[in-house]
């Protein structure tokens, strides 16, 4: 790139070298990252978590599904009640009708939300640890949200077997989070606890392995962040994943929490998600070790906040934290803006030795840093590109959203597309431009990206910025007259260690925590690494003066096109879909009782053999109005000898209406769909007071509004909608139970297949359509 790099003895071999450091310092952060603990035995001492002892009570209660109102579920919480009164904990249970809104849709249920209290000796505010006990119907929820349950009962455990804490310790495990946060909407809006406020730590799930990260916290969180990484010996996340999850609609029983007013941390662990909701959610696919970093930190943090003086937690910014090497680093956000500056300046300090030295023109810089998108914009497209060819090649990926069972090989074609948009672009431009131009400007992306940040999401602006001056200050370095032939090289690969910790960790938490389906975002990241890479990579070709040959500029991108492709096709051989690695099918048996007609409905994009066997035409004319969802494939099916829902008007008021809706067969969830806009339901049930809900927006492929009842009362329930500027209003109201083994005609799942994530699959549906 400079002279002083250019003119390097053995330019080849040293650059390999370097490239074998970086390889060597992004293997061992990959692998640290990565790390879980231990899991510790039974007989470990009482004051220590044991994976083993908290397994022993997931057997209790995880070994099927247990979704809301379920028989599997109702004995779970009396496990729970049991365990938690044995460890001296006060216990109740919440009854109450748990709610939540969202575009176009209102859901309600019936939950039971286990609150377990142990007074602190003098306290200063309640430290609230959060689970949910429910799971998803496809599966037994060992690690989403069990493991957390399972963790919780081992700390309580152990920490009263020690003693009172300073502060209140409340053990909240909450009912109905699958169906839409139910149980914590319940909590704060009625429990006394609520209002007292707190500390809340929530702990969740999205995979069955890998480490505990602590991925979200509330606002204002330098304080807790502090205590976190002094408190926890193997301490896991970053401040970018904050600044991240706060843009996603993602939500958990921390966002309820948090809206109310708690502050706190947020923790799971998401790595083997493609088995996230499913049936192999399972004991035998846990991670022990998994489950014991979340016992750890679930025990240490409960004991450091318990005996904090919780008021004085409170502050008014946030803090930045990531782990670099092995080390955890925090600072104030009040270094945030110093430090991106100080990047911006380092790179344009080398802009301006470049111009003196004559080794590059600010024109040429900056349209190296305006070319340097071109790599960038490439990498998104081919990644992408990759993901829809792969879901051709094998449309059940599709179903899985992209979080394949074995996708290394693929992520590594990925990384390979990204070199390829990298090399096309370097060797492009490498003459006509020169490398210190395309070097120097491709470094003003991740200095301008620090700045970006730094106005937008603050904690996440270190990734950047750290990068910008690292990168910079290493050619700094290489210009200082040390006498030894090998110093530039050695400068630049020391300013490159903190990149290589940085980027491609990223991109790896970005092909975890999104999959493939979103593939183009971890591609890019990782071609935003190759940029920093470059006065290393220029030391593989011919000085400048001699140029590349046209058969090597062609012989390089091609040589990573066909071990792209070559990747790809060992990745299809492969993830194979077996008895471990099953595939992902939907399917529903849906029951016009209008018209008395029956039909088997799967989402899937292609149907899988044994979907196949019950759907095979787009005709969605014999569905009920409004049950269509999409594109659907369906199939005719012997109908069930079964009575509708029945929806009765109770009284009407202009545009709001009370209907009392039941189901006839006693089903255990109820959904209506609605052929107008709806801006405010209330679902009123007996034993209960009345909740109320305000609806904004429409829903997207269907009637443009859906009310949900979840665990509906043998009675059934009240709901009072307002529609604004509907004299009459279609409804059609759909009763479900899960499970397809009394449908007629059902062929039960081959070993290899499970139900997909989709809530209206794997159940029967009977619906009838009203006017009123």
């Amino acid at each position: 790139m400079l002279k002083k790099l250019i003119d390097v003895p053995h330019r080849a071999v040293a650059g390999i070298a370097a490239l074998l450091v970086l390889a060597a310092a992004l293997l061992v952060t990959v692998l640290s990252e990565g790390s879980v603990q231990q899991p510790v035995s039974a007989s470990a001492p009482g004051q220590r978590f044991s994976a083993e002892r908290a397994i022993s009570h997931l057997e209790r209660f995880a070994t099927e599904p247990r979704p809301l109102g379920s028989p599997a579920s109702d004995r779970a919480k009396d496990y729970l009640t049991r365990q938690l009164r044995s460890a001296g904990f006060a216990v109740e249970i919440q009854h109450s009708v748990g709610s939540r809104s969202a575009a176009g849709l209102a859901t309600f249920g019936r939950v039971e939300n286990v609150v377990a209290t142990l007074p602190g000796r003098d306290s200063t505010g309640a430290v609230v640890l959060v689970a949910h006990y429910d799971s998803a119907a496809a599966g037994p929820g060992a690690s989403d949200d069990g493991a957390a349950v399972a963790a919780m009962v081992e700390t309580a455990r152990t920490l009263s077997e020690q003693g009172r804490l300073r502060n209140d310790l409340v053990l909240l495990f909450t009912d109905g989070e699958e169906d839409g946060l139910l149980g914590a909407s319940a909590f704060v809006r009625e429990h006394p606890l609520a209002r007292q406020g707190g500390v809340v730590l929530n702990w969740e799930a999205r995979g069955v392995s890998g480490p505990s990260l602590m991925f979200e916290t509330s606002r204002g969180n330098s304080e807790l962040v502090s205590l976190f990484t002094d408190t926890v010996p193997h301490p896991r996340g970053d401040s970018s994943m904050v600044e991240i999850y706060r843009m996603l609609p993602n939500n958990s029983d921390f966002t309820a929490l948090s809206q109310a007013g708690f502050a706190g941390l947020n923790s799971a662990y998401v790595e083997g998600a493609s088995r996230y909701h499913t049936a192999d959610d399972s004991i035998a696919n846990l991670d022990r070790g998994s489950l014991q970093h979340v016992g750890e930190n679930m025990l240490h943090l409960s004991a450091a906040f318990g005996d904090a003086d919780l008021p004085t937690l409170a502050s008014g910014h946030d803090a930045t934290y990531f782990r670099i090497f092995g080390t955890m680093i925090t600072y104030s956000d009040a270094v945030i803006w110093p430090v991106a500056i100080l990047a911006v300046l380092l790179v344009a300090t080398l802009v301006l030795i470049a111009r003196r030295r004559r080794l590059a023109s600010v024109p040429r810089m900056l349209l190296g840093a305006a070319s340097a998108v071109l790599p960038l914009a490439l990498s998104a497209l081919l990644g992408q590109g990759l993901w829809t060819l792969l879901v051709r090649l094998r449309p059940g990926y599709d179903a899985m959203g992209g979080l394949l069972h074995r996708p290394l090989a693929f992520q590594a074609a990925l990384a390979t597309l990204a070199g390829l948009a990298l090399l096309v672009w370097y060797l492009s431009l490498r003459r006509r431009l020169g490398p210190a131009a395309l070097a120097i400007g491709a470094m003003m992306w991740p200095a301008a990206l620090g700045v970006v940040c730094a106005a937008s999401a603050p904690g996440a602006s270190f990734l950047f910025a750290l990068t910008a001056m690292s990168g910079a200050l290493g050619v700094l370095l290489a210009l200082l007259p040390v006498r030894f032939a090998a110093w530039p090289v050695v400068a630049v690969t020391l300013g490159t260690l903190i990149p290589t910790a940085l980027l491609p960790l990223l991109a790896r938490n970005a092909f975890i925590g999104m999959g493939l389906a979103l593939a183009g975002v971890g591609t890019t990241c990782l071609a935003l690494f190759g940029l920093t890479l470059l006065p290393i990579v220029e030391l593989l070709f011919p000085s400048p003066a001699r140029g590349v040959g046209r058969r090597v500029a062609l012989a390089v991108p091609l040589t990573a096109a066909l071990l792209a492709a070559g990747l790809v096709g060992a990745g299809l051989a492969v993830d194979r879909f077996d008895v471990r690695h099953p595939e992902r099918t939907h399917l529903a048996y849906v029951l016009n009782a209008d018209t008395g007609t029956a039909a088997w409905v799967s989402g899937e994009d292609e149907p899988t053999a044994w979907t196949g066997k019950h759907v095979s035409s787009r005709d969605i004319s014999t569905l009920p109005p409004g049950y269509a969802r999409g594109r659907l494939w369906t199939g005719a099916a012997k109908p069930m000898a079964v009575a509708g829902p029945e929806v009765s008007v109770r009284a009407r008021d202009g545009d709001t209406r009370t209907v009392h809706v039941e189901s006839r067969r006693a089903a255990s969830s109820l959904t209506l769909r609605v052929d107008h806009r709806i801006v405010e339901v209330t679902a009123a049930i007996p034993g209960a007071a009345p909740v109320t809900l305000a609806v904004t927006g429409t829903r997207a492929n269907t009637w443009p509004a859906e009310i949900r009842f979840r665990d509906l009362p043998p009675g059934g329930v009240d709901i009072t909608l307002r529609t604004p500027g509907a004299d009459h209003v279609r409804i059609t109201a759909v009763d479900e139970t899960s499970g397809l083994a009394d449908a007629p005609g059902f062929q039960p799942r081959p070993l290899g297949v499970v139900a997909s994530t989709r809530e209206d699959g794997d159940l029967v549906a009977v619906a009838r359509t009203y006017e009123i």
